[in-house]
């Protein structure tokens, strides 16, 4: 199985909340491109407001445009250095189930 995993950072300058809102944004996009049972199934993704971090498995089709449009909005929102994202070869432990949080 392969594994494409995105890691995002946030500056402290930028919101938990905005940021949350940004993922639920970007969900719902998807939804309208893949419909919602197939972003439920192959969008695996994790939040952490204390740490500061997300998560999102792309090794999906669906996984990977969640992750595009997560990218586009935050770039558009809150600017490119808001943010830190890194590719991973695994999946944390965080996200080991699909959807744990939303």
């Amino acid at each position: 199985m392969s594994v494409e995993v995105y890691r995002y950072q946030f500056q402290m300058s930028v919101a938990s909340e905005d940021v949350e809102s940004s993922l639920l944004l970007a969900l719902l996009a998807t939804e309208f491109l893949h419909g919602e049972t197939q972003v439920r199934m192959d969008a695996a993704h994790y939040y952490d407001a204390v740490q500061r971090t997300c998560v999102i498995d792309a090794a999906t089709t669906v996984g990977m445009n969640l992750n595009k449009l997560f990218t586009g909005f935050l770039r558009r929102e809150f600017g490119p250095d808001s943010f830190q994202v890194e590719r991973m070869d695994k999946l944390p432990a965080a996200i080991g189930s699909p959807n744990p949080a939303a």
